[in-house]
């Protein structure tokens, strides 16, 4: 038998040659599940150019929404970057910040959770469970937080502390129809009578000095009165209302905060200086003409104005810690100048 490079004349190589790579075909169409290497290599252009094509989609859809509003993708960029450089609030714009989210307006009481932030950024809180008017804590925020001395020194400037009645300053640092942030100057020896805050909360910090605070709640909310006869201390057909006292200390910086509600806290109070202070307040909503008015009051020992048929206190309340409250009007000799805020804007 003749061979030529391994080939035989009567073709039976070539068959088995043949057969090889038909096997080999089938195998190749079985793994490929019957689709030709062109077809898959279309397929696989397609899938490939679809990607791109969701990708600039993507792209499109996140740049509409940074330029949502107007503003470009430089402009936000530059104000993230400012941001990641600007000092942090200080203690009077946290304060800002807080009384906003926490005042709603009149005939709102703030929430427990934002009645605790503010009392958490007036004084440092070391326990969340307390009954007491007066949040005793570590001192927070100081004079220096609310520009304490250039208040003092426009009150000076204005000329009214050399006056010989004591009169007290007060500056207005903000103020909306929601709250208001307030300074007050008293001079030693001067007295705020006792006054109410008709449906507000207020937050009190004695941040210099000393001064006597007394403070009452009424025993009972819409309690009766009592028409008290005429006599040397006590004008005549004048009307008392008996009170439950609540506070009546000496408080010296650095203290706590005093906070009062509308029925709870002390919402009638009266602040006496012993040496020169100066007292935030924050007050919510603040007092309007009309709407909120201020009332003043003198308080008359309970036993002395006692009589059978008069409103007693109840067996769970002492006596002693009782009293009744005769509305005056605005004494006269109560003198209060208000004084611009000349601090750092806290806006």
């Amino acid at each position: 038998m003749k061979v030529v490079e391994g080939w035989s004349i009567n073709g039976g190589g070539g068959a088995a040659g043949l057969k090889g790579r038909r096997d080999s075909s089938r195998r190749r169409r079985r793994l490929s599940g019957g689709v030709s290497v062109r077809r898959r290599v279309q397929v696989m252009d397609a899938a490939a150019t679809a990607v791109l094509k969701k990708g600039r989609r993507d792209d499109a859809r996140m740049r509409r929404r940074l330029m949502t509003d107007g503003v470009s993708l430089r402009r936000r960029v530059q104000v993230v970057e400012a941001a990641a450089v600007a000092p942090p609030p200080t203690p009077l714009q946290r304060l800002l910040a807080a009384c906003r989210r926490a005042f709603g307006g009149p005939g709102t009481v703030p929430a427990p959770d934002d009645v605790a932030v503010i009392r958490g950024i007036l004084v440092k809180i070391e326990s969340a469970f307390t009954t007491s008017p007066i949040v005793s804590f570590a001192d927070k925020i100081g004079p220096e937080d609310v520009h304490l001395s250039a208040v003092t020194k426009a009150a000076a400037a204005s000329g009214v502390q050399r006056r010989r009645r004591p009169i007290i300053t007060r500056t207005t640092i903000y103020e909306c129809a929601d709250f208001s942030i307030v300074i007050f100057l008293l001079p030693p020896g001067a007295v705020i009578p006792l006054h109410d805050h008709p449906g507000m909360t207020v937050f009190s910090k004695l941040l210099l000095g000393s001064l006597h605070v007394k403070s009452y709640d009424w025993a009972t909310a819409g309690g009766s009165t009592t028409t008290t006869p005429a006599s040397s201390s006590v004008p005549a057909a004048s009307t008392r209302r008996l009170a439950k006292l609540v506070l009546d200390a000496d408080l010296r910086a650095p203290c706590g905060a005093v906070a009062l509600f509308p029925e709870s806290g002390g919402n009638i109070h009266r602040f006496a200086a012993a040496t020169s202070c100066a007292v935030l307040d924050v007050l919510g909503p603040p007092y309007s003409a009309g709407e909120r008015d201020c009332t003043y009051y003198r308080d008359l020992p309970y036993y002395s104005h006692h009589d059978a048929g008069s409103e007693v206190a109840g067996e769970h309340q002492e006596p002693s810690r009782m009293g009744w409250l005769v509305e005056t009007g605005k004494p006269k000799e109560l003198g209060m100048y208000e004084v611009p805020y000349k601090g750092p804007p806290i806006l």
